[in-house]
């Protein structure tokens, strides 16, 4: 294990003196999220600078202990292959974009062994699908980032991960990509240190609330559509919520209350859009994301998302984004 890192600082905050450090390892796949990574690792960091003490050790490994180069094109520096991590290390998989590539089955195995042997095992942005390679997710809560969630449930039908900002449940400890990291390890913090120390680093960070485990890791739709409809955003919500189905407007409306006129009115006033069209979106969005992200073929994405031939999809595809999905898909290879 590299030397504790104790930075100076002017802001101080006293807690229990401890003997040894908590070991963390990370363990960093191919084009991981950078964001994800050094929010984990800066949280530390900064609490080990406001205490004057190593309350936290930390290393960095790869499948080959070569340098590994984040999505951005930064490389960072590894400091050992896959192997006996210290005792009593808590594990933490960071991964990134294309994360069903990035999890060998080699990690996938080494990951399973430290789980046996009781370690506490993580997954930051997408590493939960090394988790769930490894064997260890059923039963489990556990997330990843919302934009991973759709080709997930594709890969792994039989696990349903939650659309959270982390989650802890047991010796499993996972969150979504983006600054999501620091708020899972603020909450080891709490519960190691206590909440003075917790609310020092959040300080530090400028992050000016610490979430909880079950906040949303995107804006609700009402916020995002910035209106209170009751209406707009239930008619909105079950549209994301049913996009592999035939979706009949009027039987909507009719369950929902509302007139199709009305409907359309809600759309055009806050969206400027068809309700038809709106849905058409979503179901593109979620088309691009399986396309760029899993191996399915055409035609089970367009079946996937709603649309009941794949000449239909591909025709809506190459409207909406000027490329065919066969062409996308082979981009994204």
């Amino acid at each position: 294990m590299p030397e504790p890192i104790i930075p100076k600082g002017v802001a101080h905050v006293s807690v229990d003196t401890v003997g040894t450090a908590d070991p963390i390892v990370f363990a960093l796949q191919p084009n991981l999220s950078m964001l994800a990574f050094t929010s984990a690792i800066e949280t530390l960091r900064i609490a080990n600078q406001l205490t004057g003490q190593s309350l936290y050790s930390w290393t960095t490994m790869s499948e080959t202990g070569e340098n590994v180069r984040c999505s951005n094109g930064i490389e960072i520096g590894i400091d050992s292959a896959l192997g006996a991590p210290p005792p009593n290390a808590a594990i933490f998989v960071c991964s990134g974009v294309e994360p069903e590539h990035a999890a060998s089955q080699k990690m996938a195995d080494w990951v399973r062994h430290q789980w046996r042997t009781g370690r506490r095992v993580g997954g930051l942005c997408s590493g939960a699908y090394t988790l769930a390679k490894a064997g260890i997710l059923e039963g489990k809560d556990f997330t990843l980032h919302w934009e991973n969630i759709p080709p997930f449930r594709e890969h792994f039908p039989h696990l349903s991960p939650l659309e959270q900002l982390y989650a802890i449940d047991g010796r499993i400890m996972t969150c979504g990509g983006g600054v999501a990291p620091m708020d899972l390890f603020l909450k080891l913090i709490y519960e190691r240190h206590g909440a003075q120390l917790a609310r020092a680093v959040l300080n530090m960070c400028l992050h000016t609330v610490q979430r909880s485990e079950n906040d949303r890791q995107q804006s609700s739709t009402a916020a995002v559509i910035g209106n209170r409809s009751d209406k707009l955003v239930r008619i909105i919500s079950y549209f994301e919520d049913h996009l592999e189905e035939t979706v009949n407007l009027d039987t909507l409306t009719k369950n929902l209350g509302v007139s199709r006129r009305q409907m359309e009115r809600l759309f055009k006033t806050h969206l400027n859009v068809t309700p038809k069209k709106y849905l058409q979106e979503l179901r593109l969005q979620k088309a691009r994301i399986l396309l760029a992200e899993t191996d399915m073929a055409v035609v089970d994405v367009a079946t996937a998302c709603g649309y009941e031939s794949a000449g239909n999809f591909s025709k809506r595809f190459r409207e909406a984004y000027g490329i065919s999905p066969h062409r996308f898909s082979a981009g994204h290879g």
